[in-house]
């Protein structure tokens, strides 16, 4: 059996993709894949997703040079999520997310509000000018 026939894609062939920093272990973002995309990275060893909004391919930092280098992939026990061990590169510290943070996920709830906590590494209109 293929090993990508043994990802359980949705209903819209699609699996989520958590890409965590090697060195770290801080979560830099989720994004999706399609076969396509999972297989690409498998071949490129750089990440590569499916754009749900722009409908394509996407390769992480084709834009904002913000590459994610995949040192490892792993699937989870329902085989339905995937995890990239991944070196963000392109920026020191690395910028993952699109507002320039290192991580997508820099607010956290207090007192019943989000609350951003991570700064800005770089301003998002010098990244994507």
């Amino acid at each position: 059996m293929d090993w990508l026939d043994q990802v359980k894609w949705d209903a819209q062939g699609l699996v989520p993709a958590i890409a965590q920093e090697q060195g770290s272990g801080d979560v830099l973002m989720l994004a999706w894949m399609n076969r396509e995309a999972l297989a690409r990275t498998v071949e490129l060893g750089r990440a590569v997703y499916w754009s749900r909004s722009r409908g394509r391919l996407w390769a992480k930092g084709e834009q904002s040079g913000h590459v994610q280098q995949v040192h490892e992939i792993r699937i989870d026990c329902d085989q339905d999520v995937i995890l990239l061990k991944v070196t963000q590169l392109g920026h020191d510290p690395g910028i993952a997310c699109h507002t320039g943070r290192h991580s997508c996920f820099f607010s956290v709830l207090e007192d019943g509000a989000w609350r951003a906590v991570d700064p800005v590494l770089k301003d998002p209109h010098e990244i994507y000018e």
